[in-house]
């Protein structure tokens, strides 16, 4: 089990761990209210990955982690992730005129 301090060393690391074994590879996440800590796991049951925070400005890194990993078990480990993003353009609409009470 190894804690790793670095960001980005964690995502490169975690991505080509479950690139090399995505069948057993888990990504679990675990936050402590109480402790105000974020623990982030990958692991494959020979290698675990563990990176810890508690700044709440690594919420969105977090997020972008998750889409990177929804990416790779959606598509598959071979994809390429370097467009996914924090929040999905696709998920915007534009707001629509007419709905609601006239006034």
């Amino acid at each position: 089990m190894v804690y790793i301090s670095s960001w980005d060393e964690f995502v490169d690391r975690s991505v080509q761990l479950f690139r090399a074994d995505p069948q057993s590879s888990r990504y679990v996440m675990k936050y402590r209210h109480c402790d105000g800590k974020l623990v982030l796991k990958v692991t494959d049951n020979r290698e675990c990955l563990k990176f810890k925070t508690d700044q709440a400005q690594d919420a969105k890194k977090m997020e972008k982690l998750n889409n990177i990993f929804f990416t790779l078990m959606a598509r598959g480990p071979d994809v390429d992730i370097s467009e996914v993003s924090g929040k999905e353009q696709a998920e915007v609409q534009p707001s629509k005129k007419g709905r609601g009470r006239k006034q």
